[in-house]
């Protein structure tokens, strides 16, 4: 889960892991287990924000078996960014915070925070792993 949200803060969002002036701090994680998955299983990780704050974000991350029907496990976590000197709360980057909006579910009474892929504002980002 962590591979997969960093991938997308390097790649749509302009994160420099060794030199950006923010670092995400995980302050929470959850992971649900819904059916198993066997080798030589290829998964695909679908990515969305659920709650975009003004120093935090909070990624979920639902995990399927190439070709199968149904998600394996759902999981995620909250990063808060921080001065990367410091460690202390700082507000999101222009260029976080525009990456992540493409994924951020509305739940401001329009719609009812479900997306489906390719949809613009609410988008869901699928990642391909490697062979299990």
């Amino acid at each position: 889960i962590d591979s997969v949200v960093n991938s997308y803060l390097i790649t749509h969002c302009g994160m420099m892991p060794t030199t950006s002036p923010s670092i995400g701090l995980m302050v929470s994680s959850s992971c649900t287990f819904v059916s198993s998955c066997a080798f030589p299983a290829v998964l695909e990780l679908g990515l969305r924000v659920n709650k975009l704050g003004t120093s935090s974000v909070t990624y979920e991350v639902g995990i399927f078996e190439e070709g199968v029907e149904g998600v394996k496990a759902v999981g995620g976590f909250t990063h808060v960014f921080c001065d990367s000197v410091h460690r202390r709360p700082m507000k999101l980057l222009r260029a976080y915070r525009e990456g992540l909006e493409r994924l951020l579910v509305r739940t401001d009474g329009e719609g009812n925070g479900e997306v489906e892929e390719g949809e613009g504002e609410g988008e869901v980002v699928r990642h391909r792993s490697a062979k299990l």
